[in-house]
């Protein structure tokens, strides 16, 4: 029987975000997932205080980081990999297909020096993929939809979906962003609900459904089965997409959105500094003729 893993979740009330620390309790290596750097973007500020509560947690339980995964290049929070990384030496790893959101990203932020073959990223999991934490044996499966390159994690009972799924009463993610497809998105859904009912769930965002007052980030395959209102049983692909491109049209465009993709998709690196010793983002400007 398979290892069961230790996990803890760290909640960034800010960007809605759920990072993860998941363990293997007999050897006390570690791994996390989606780590969250806090960013003001009317100040221009980074902070790394929600990564720093994982390592102290990490720390408190005598836990050994040895892997950052992340579940896609996000589009709502930058990435604290390249920190912990610095503080542990854990190698960032992502899905193979982040080579394909950094071709489409690359021209739109005019990142001449960006490689578009996934190398500031330590390991490109593909798609069937194994790889053990002591002895936690993870498979990666490949969810796209949302983004080309979306990952879940899954290891023993329990799968790390990233933002493909949310909380039954929520629903599932957007598929609007350059290289998403609802389509897609369904099919990669319906795989992840091709688990058995019992798996547990752990998604990466959770925005509070109306009527609901506390935060959830954990679930099982068979209360989405049932209940999801955008993906239970009975719900048929044509169905889904015409309700998730009509609700897409409706949605505002992520507040971190600018500065999370360009970050994100060089690893969570910000870009090397200027002569006078500052580091810039770009924000691609679109004006009217006149």
């Amino acid at each position: 029987m398979d290892a069961k893993p230790l996990i803890e979740a760290f909640f960034d009330e800010a960007t809605y975000t759920v990072s993860y620390l998941v363990a293997d309790a007999e050897t006390r290596e570690a791994v996390v997932i989606d780590p969250v750097m806090d960013f003001d973007i009317a100040s221009g500020e980074a902070d790394t205080r929600s990564a720093e509560r994982i390592l102290a947690f990490a720390e408190q339980q005598d836990w050994r980081i040895s892997m950052v995964l992340e579940t896609h290049a996000h589009a709502d929070h930058l990435s604290a990999a390249p920190f912990i990384k610095g503080r542990t030496g854990a190698p960032i790893g992502i899905g193979e297909h982040i080579r394909d959101v950094q071709e489409i990203f690359r021209p739109v932020f005019g990142l001449d020096d960006l490689r578009t073959d996934g190398s500031d990223f330590d390991r490109l999991f593909h798609d069937g993929d194994q790889f053990s934490v002591g002895a936690l044996r993870f498979t990666v499966m490949h969810v796209p939809g949302h983004t080309p390159a979306d990952l879940a994690y899954l290891v023993a009972d329990a799968a790390f979906v990233g933002d493909t799924l949310f909380m039954p009463d929520y629903g599932t993610a957007r598929a609007d962003f350059p290289g998403g497809d609802a389509r897609t998105l369904y099919r990669s859904v319906r795989r992840l609900l091709s688990l058995p009912d019992e798996t547990r769930l752990f998604l990466c965002h959770d925005y509070k459904a109306p009527g609901r007052d506390d935060y959830r980030w954990e679930t099982t395959v068979g209360e989405e089965r049932r209940t999801s209102i955008h993906v239970h049983d009975g719900v048929d692909e044509d169905s889904f997409v015409a309700m998730r491109e009509a609700r897409d049209a409706t949605l505002p465009v992520p507040r971190l959105l600018l500065p999370s993709i360009q970050v994100n998709i060089r690893a969570g690196r910000f870009p090397e500094a200027e002569s006078n010793g500052v580091r810039y983002l770009k924000i691609p400007v679109k004006t009217k003729a006149v």
